[in-house]
């Protein structure tokens, strides 16, 4: 089967290649007699892997100065053209890059190992390839990438202290936060990564072994899926990270299906270097998208400047700037704040009154949407996925509503429920959405998040806190927010044995509730 895929991967790269390469032709063409040429090379990497890689350098370099390198790993699946706009836009503004393609995809040799220590180990070979045969400067030297690009940036950052800046763009601080958040199967976000893996890659055995788990919910391989995910997450080195002193950029979208910005946030706050976070509407990687054609782009330009003033010395700014800057999915116009905590600085709470029992394995229709397509809608025509109040079946779905505001409500942070929750089974899965209910009793949806349990004394109630994925968006005045709870989705996978029914209960001394953030008005 792998030497069957190889024509496949190479007439793929061809394609995706002539795809980025019209991009940036598009993109550059005011420039491109200036633009630098690309040199293809070869580099070894950890135990002998050749690696695939091309560099820029400045026109004009003669030698006779060092020039600030920042090296690029590409993202899951793309092959090593991806950045090519954007290094090329880089090199003329006075650096060195070097892009490569992470091993295990396309023409680079070994396994995909999901930023193992051997992907670490040839991001710190990459970087000294570059400074022996390139007029880098070691003293300033830089990672970025999008997605797969920027777990390794991280975690090499955190390994390697000559890296002294970093901007990681859609990618992940907690691997499994990420993709098992609530002990729940990011299933959709987990397919979409085993499928690209395995059309552009090889998959090591360990890798294969990790998705063939999370698909079957063995829990018995769960304490081995947790260690392996924390190996590659760059929360586990945050002391290591904030030792080496590198300045941090992170920035991701809120409708992030692989990455969702919660494990962005909470690793924000944990950085005691020069740091910075930005959150945009859409959803993984989309708000870097067409910056990989060259065409104008908001998190490509903060990098770059972030590039400058942390390797260049460039007084430009971007050091004065509020270091939190959030867009809202429903207004334009960028939000800065001082720390994350001062993102949602009230809080309001919407109870959660009664007792509501569902019954599992139907879905209500109250869904987080489709992976990509429903954040991308949502990015481009503010079309998050809707729900009828007044439909949803009550058998299947609880549903909890506030009165009506009079004002606008910018909910900005994180949202999370407060429950009492007894289960008739030991195991079990629900998802709660949050809504934004108009006057005809349509829902649009603000934020979700899923939850599941084992080992749980059936008919013995416990008590569930449950962090709903942050976002930012405004609930407009004569609107209502409402809270629905029920146990599918297609986005996660459910653990309710058949038969199964949830009551939710609200007792005097714990009352429930969801505590929404809105911005300081």
């Amino acid at each position: 089967m792998g030497h069957g895929r190889a024509p496949l991967r190479t007439a793929a790269a061809g394609a995706v290649s002539a795809a980025l390469i019209a991009g940036t032709v598009v993109g550059l063409a005011p420039a491109a007699q200036a633009a630098p040429a690309v040199r293809f090379v070869d580099i070894t990497g950890d135990g002998g892997t050749v690696l695939k890689a091309n560099v820029l350098t400045p026109a004009g370099a003669d030698g006779t100065r060092d020039y600030p390198l920042v090296v690029l790993p590409t993202s899951w699946g793309l092959p090593q053209i991806e950045y090519l706009a954007q290094a090329q836009k880089l090199a003329d503004s006075g650096y060195v890059v070097l892009t490569y393609n992470v091993r295990g995809f396309w023409q680079s040799g070994g396994q995909i190992e999901v930023a193992g220590p051997p992907d670490i180990a040839d991001a710190s070979k990459v970087i000294d390839w570059a400074l022996a045969h390139t007029p880098a400067d070691p003293q300033r030297v830089g990672m970025a990438g999008v997605s797969y690009g920027a777990g390794i940036s991280l975690l090499a950052a955190a390994h390697d202290k000559r890296i002294k800046a970093v901007a990681a763009l859609s990618g992940w601080a907690d691997l499994i936060d990420s993709i098992y958040s609530g002990r729940t199967q990011h299933v959709q976000a987990a397919a979409v990564l085993d499928g690209a893996g395995t059309l552009t890659g090889r998959e090591s055995p360990e890798v294969r072994e990790i998705f063939d788990n999370l698909y079957a919910s063995d829990l018995s391989k769960e304490q081995q899926m947790i260690d392996w995910g924390r190996k590659r997450s760059v929360g586990t080195y945050v002391d290591q990270l904030n030792s080496n002193g590198a300045a941090v950029m992170l920035a991701n979208a809120w409708g992030d299906t692989v990455f969702p910005a919660n494990q962005y946030a909470g690793f924000y706050e944990k950085l005691t270097g020069p740091k910075r976070l930005e959150l945009r509407p859409g959803d993984h990687a989309t708000a870097e998208l067409t910056g990989l054609f060259g065409l104008p782009n908001d998190v490509w330009t903060d990098t770059e400047r972030w590039f400058d003033h942390y390797l260049k010395g460039a007084d430009n700014g971007i050091d004065r700037e509020q270091p939190v800057q959030l867009k809202s999915r429903s207004a334009g116009g960028y939000e800065g704040y001082p720390d994350w905590k001062s993102v949602g600085a009230t809080r309001r709470k919407v109870a959660l009154a009664g007792s509501t029992t569902i019954h599992a394995n139907v879905d209500s229709g109250a869904d987080g949407g489709i992976v990509f397509l429903s954040s991308i809608l949502d990015q481009v025509a503010q079309l998050p996925p809707i729900a009828s109040m007044p439909l949803l079946p009550r058998r299947w779905a609880a549903v909890w509503q506030s009165e009506r505001f009079g004002t606008a409500q910018q909910v900005r942070g994180t949202a999370r429920l407060h429950t009492t929750l007894t289960p008739t089974k030991e195991s079990g899965t629900f998802v709660a959405y949050l809504y934004d209910v108009g006057p005809l009793g349509i829902g649009k949806l603000v934020t979700h998040a899923p939850l599941s349990w084992h080992g749980r004394t059936p008919g013995e109630p416990f008590g569930v806190d449950l962090d709903l994925f942050s976002t930012a968006y405004d609930v407009p005045a004569g609107h209502r927010l409402a809270l629905v709870v029920d146990t599918v989705d297609p986005l996660y996978t459910e653990h309710n044995p058949s038969g199964a029914q949830l009551t939710f209960s609200s007792p005097s001394d714990d009352p429930s509730y969801v505590s929404v953030p809105l911005r300081e008005q």
